[in-house]
């Protein structure tokens, strides 16, 4: 089995911040099952691709880049389709492209957002989430209204950090461990840490859980296994919710 771990901007090289392609496919890995292979992949540069850095820089990720790069997001999703990807997995936690993606393609495309949600609904009531920044959570409130599912959520509470996280790994796991807590105290029952480049990928939820007392998802880890059962069983987004046409890929590519 091959999947797509679809990175939500294109590759910057020298412009943007490190990419570790080698070191974050062999952590989403380590997460599969053995015969399943998951690839990261990029999308196609675009017009508006800037936004993304501009945003990034003020700490001030607001969903708009999401917007501005849905277009190449799925044109990437349908190129997975056409060249051998049994899956695609949006990298994002606050699934930009998925659903257009869900109406190209009739592979299943998956979100972490909306899968890890489901998973967290199945095991407890009321959910905890985390993201990395303010402005981050009038978004996830809209994201989570969108798909039904805000009613459940206790708190969206933001750790405040998305620079050098790297080097900050002990301020993040410290920021988490007070605010889920808090989260916890609130009448939350299990935590859903949205913003992947901090939890995972800096802070194993593991260890989160293990000083907390309570479960803390892993939103990469709960995607791919999610993918992977769809592949399994041949499943996939509805065709009724999702109803394809018949499309080449150059449909996407070409002007009027």
């Amino acid at each position: 089995m091959k999947i797509l771990f679809l990175n939500q901007a294109p590759r910057k090289g020298d412009k943007g911040p490190p990419y570790e392609v080698e070191k974050i496919e062999a952590q989403l890995n380590s997460y599969a099952s053995p015969g399943t292979k998951v690839e990261i992949g990029f999308p196609d540069d675009y017009e508006g691709s800037e936004v993304f850095m501009k945003l990034g820089a003020q700490s001030h990720l607001n969903g708009l880049h999401h917007m501005m790069e849905t277009p190449a997001l799925v044109r990437k999703i349908f190129w997975a389709a056409a060249n051998g990807y049994d899956a695609v997995i949006g990298s994002n936690t606050f699934d930009p492209g998925m659903d257009g993606g869900r109406l190209a393609v009739e592979i299943p495309v998956i979100g972490p957002l909306r899968t890890s949600m489901h998973a967290a609904l199945t095991l407890a009531d009321r959910v905890g989430v985390t993201v990395p920044l303010g402005p981050h959570v009038p978004y996830t409130r809209r994201l989570l209204r969108t798909i039904g599912l805000d009613q459940f959520v206790t708190d969206i509470k933001p750790i405040g950090v998305y620079v050098d996280v790297q080097k900050r790994k002990d301020e993040i796991f410290e920021i988490a461990c007070k605010l889920i807590k808090g989260m916890v105290a609130n009448g939350a029952e299990i935590i859903l840490p949205l913003g992947g480049a901090l939890i995972p990928y800096v802070v194993n939820p593991d260890d989160l859980a293990r000083e907390c007392g309570v479960q803390v998802l892993n939103t990469k880890a709960i995607s791919i296994r999610f993918a992977e059962m769809c592949v399994n069983f041949k499943m996939t987004q509805s065709g009724i919710t999702y109803p394809r046409a018949k499309l080449n890929y150059e449909d996407f590519t070409a002007k009027l």
